[in-house]
C-alpha cells in the first residue's frame, strides 16, 4: 500500500544509533555502521526517530509499503521493560494515531495486559479513542426478542461496531470463531431482510471495491480469517461487475492465511437485494 514511511540517507548517516532507542516499534537497527530500516511492518510513519538524528539523515516520505502492523509491533515491544510499553502507547497518543492507539488497547484487554499509563494517560486516550467512535470496536448484547417486521420498531440484530472494513479491528472479539459475512456496502441498502438473512448471529465487514481504497483488504480479510478463526463465509455482492472484487479480495485471503478449510459462499443479489444466485468458491 502507499502510506508514509521513514527514509535513510545513507550517506549522511554516521552509525550513531542514537535513533534506535527512540523506535520503540524495533523498525531501526545499525547494520554496517549506517540505520537500517528492518521492517516495513513495524514503522508507523510518524518519524519519532527524526528529531534524535544530529545529522538530519532521516525523513519521512511516501511510498509503497507493506501495511504497519500494531499487533505485530506491540508483540515485540512485551518483550522489552514496560517503560517501552508505556512510551510507544503515549506516542501514539502524542501523534493523534488514534486507529493503532484503539488497536493497542484492546490488544491489551484481550491478552489481559494492565495498560502502564498514568490515570490521566489512560482518559486521555479513552477521550480521544472516543472521540472517534468509528474506529471504536464495540460488541453488543445479543437481542433477546425476535424482529417483528410488523412492529414499527424492528430490533437490530447487529452485534458488532464497526462494520467498515477499514476500521474493524481483526483481534476484536467479535471476529473469534464466527460466521462472517462481507457485504458490499450497497447491499444492506437493497436488501430488505438484511437483518434477519445476513447480519443475525454472524459478525459483519461493509466494502466497496470500487470507491474504497482497497490496497489493505486483502491482506487485512486474511488476518481476521487467521486470527479469528472463521468458520464460514459469506460473501454478499451486487449484480454488477465491479462487485465481483469483494470474492476475489476473499478468495486470495483465505490462500494467504492457509485457510483451505474455510468455505466460501458468494451470494449474488439483484439490484432491488433479492437473492438470485448461491456460489461455492
Amino acid at each position: 500500500m502507499l502510506r508514509q514511511i521513514i527514509e535513510i540517507d545513507e550517506e549522511k548517516c554516521d552509525g550513531c544509533g542514537l535513533c534506535v532507542p527512540e523506535c520503540h516499534e524495533g523498525a531501526l537497527q545499525i547494520i554496517d555502521g549506517k540505520a537500517r530500516l528492518i521492517s516495513d511492518l513495524f514503522c508507523d510513519g510518524l518519524g519519532a526517530c527524526i528529531g534524535h538524528c544530529p545529522l538530519d539523515a532521516i525523513n519521512v516520505i511516501e511510498r509503497e509499503a507493506e501495511p504497519y502492523d500494531e499487533v505485530k509491533v506491540l508483540k515485540q515491544i512485551l518483550k522489552q521493560p514496560r517503560s517501552v510499553l508505556k512510551a510507544h502507547l503515549i506516542h501514539l497518543l502524542d501523534h493523534q494515531a488514534y486507529e493503532h492507539l484503539d488497536t493497542a488497547v484492546e490488544y491489551l484487554e484481550i491478552e489481559g495486559i494492565d495498560n502502564p499509563m498514568s490515570e490521566n494517560e489512560e482518559k486521555e486516550t479513552h477521550q480521544s479513542v472516543c472521540g472517534c467512535p468509528g474506529s471504536r470496536t464495540i460488541q453488543f448484547d445479543t437481542p433477546q426478542n425476535e424482529a417483528d417486521f410488523e412492529s414499527p420498531n424492528i430490533s437490530s440484530e447487529l452485534r458488532q461496531w464497526p462494520v467498515q472494513l477499514h476500521l474493524v479491528n481483526p483481534n476484536a472479539p467479535y471476529f473469534k470463531n464466527s460466521e462472517l459475512v462481507i457485504m458490499a456496502t450497497c447491499g444492506p441498502i437493497a436488501n430488505a431482510n438484511v437483518h434477519r438473512d445476513y447480519i443475525k448471529d454472524k459478525s459483519i465487514v461493509v466494502a466497496c471495491p470500487k470507491l474504497d481504497y482497497t490496497a489493505p483488504y486483502t491482506e487485512k480479510l486474511a488476518e481476521i480469517f487467521k486470527v479469528g478463526n472463521i468458520k464460514k463465509v459469506n460473501v454478499v455482492i451486487m449484480q454488477v461487475p465491479c462487485c465481483s472484487g469483494l470474492m476475489k479480495f476473499a478468495t486470495d485471503a483465505k490462500k494467504i492465511a492457509g485457510r483451505e478449510d474455510m468455505l466460501i459462499v458468494e451470494h449474488i443479489l439483484d439490484l432491488q437485494g433479492n437473492l438470485i444466485q448461491v456460489l461455492r468458491a
